[in-house]
């Protein structure tokens, strides 16, 4: 079906601010073309003040597809061509994608203190092994390898230092790069723990921290929020074609 002169216009704006289009923009255009002109203008705001540069904007939204708490593959695959179209380097992206990965640890942060309550209400306890040398140590690579040491990794520590210690060479692996700044790594990772789909609010508030002491201004952190808001729409995006497809079914 061919598109209206408004549906048209709306697409070709689209087009110009987000310099980009997918197929399933399609469905939300021809079904509802006015509520993708208030979407494009809702996530035009980021990319109209260019305190981050275009580069590092694809980088965020790389990261909060990403996450495995959203996985939007269309938004992966899109946002990757658009890093790689504005010169991004395959170690540039393999950092995003490993920064973004350790977002599963977060399950321990929180878990890890409600057992020990749930434990001590039950009159029991995870007794901490003897060897407190080795605790510090590990308190201390966590320092040296991240810059920063926060009260919510106490508890992963004393449950558990064997993994507490796998996790963190694993989540070492991209700090020990110079492929990203360490400014804009604090970025993707409070951009992860922000996003709708996690909100993980300590992690939020020590990368924020993090971002500013590596010289972050307070315009790049509120762009990165939000570009990080607008991921709603990826209901839409997965729905319409579907609600299109059946309607037309059922129309047929």
């Amino acid at each position: 079906m061919p598109l209206t002169q408004r549906q048209q216009q709306v697409k070709d704006e689209f087009i110009r601010i987000r310099k980009t289009w997918a197929p399933q923009w399609e469905s939300i255009l021809r079904l509802d073309c006015e509520f993708l002109h208030a979407y494009l203008h809702l996530s035009a705001v980021p990319l109209q003040r260019n305190h981050l540069e275009d580069k590092v904007k694809e980088f965020i939204y790389i990261a909060i597809n990403a996450s495995s708490t959203h996985l939007f593959a269309p938004g992966i695959q899109m946002h990757l061509q658009a890093a790689l179209d504005m010169g991004a380097t395959r170690e540039e992206l393999m950092d995003v994608l490993e920064l973004t990965s350790t977002v599963g640890i977060h399950a321990s942060n929180v878990a890890f203190p409600i057992l020990r309550e749930v434990l001590n209400e039950h009159g029991a306890a995870i007794e901490r092994r003897a060897d407190d040398g080795r605790y510090a140590a590990l308190r201390q690579r966590f320092v040296d390898d991240q810059g920063n040491w926060d009260s919510t990794w106490e508890a992963l520590l004393d449950t558990d230092p064997d993994l507490f210690e796998r996790y963190l060479e694993f989540s070492a692996v991209p700090w020990r790069s110079n492929h990203l700044s360490p400014k804009v790594k604090e970025l993707i990772l409070c951009a992860v723990d922000t996003a709708a789909t996690h909100l993980y609010t300590p992690g939020i508030r020590t990368h924020m921290r993090n971002a500013i002491r590596h010289g972050a201004t307070a315009g790049e952190i509120i762009e990165v929020i939000e570009i990080v808001s607008v991921i709603g729409i990826h209901g839409a995006l997965i729905g319409t074609p579907m609600l299109e497809e059946r309607a037309g079914a059922r129309e047929e």
